[in-house]
């Protein structure tokens, strides 16, 4: 134990710890409202692409905040479930682009309206300001 009380260790007020748990209920409010199927990581991938369109898979994986082993297995299982399809850039043979199919299309504008509740769901015990807030702060560190 610690000589001056005010310099305690607290597991209960870090950061890390409460990220955790945040992220925690999260994951099980996304895993009770969204296809059993789509993990979170593939959803992302769809959700990107149905937003921006074809990318590259390297900045897909970018904008996912994916690394390249991460992105590239993500790829290839969406791919087997036909929900999106890559194609060789015809100005440069080495790179990959991704786009949703029209399968994948309808499957992401179907759950739109759920991943929205998930995001409801995840922050329902904040106003309308601190939501606001909490994301501008969540963005700051990231």
């Amino acid at each position: 134990m610690s000589d001056n009380p005010d310099k305690e260790y607290r597991l209960d007020d870090q950061i890390g710890y409460i990220l955790r748990r945040a992220h925690q209920r999260h994951t099980v409010i996304f895993a009770g409202l969204m296809p059993e199927t789509l993990t979170p990581t593939r959803f992302a991938v769809m959700a990107k692409l149905f937003e921006t369109g074809t990318l590259s898979q390297n900045e897909l994986g970018r904008q996912t905040s994916m690394d390249i082993a991460t992105i590239k297995g993500v790829v290839d299982r969406l791919r087997d479930r036909e929900l999106i399809k890559s194609d060789r850039d015809p100005n440069d043979a080495r790179r990959q682009l991704i786009s949703l199919t029209e399968k994948g299309r309808l499957l992401i504008k179907e759950i739109l309206p759920s991943a929205v509740k998930v995001t409801d769901e995840t922050v329902i015990r904040l106003t309308r300001s601190e939501r606001i807030t909490l994301n501008k702060l969540l963005r700051k560190i990231c």
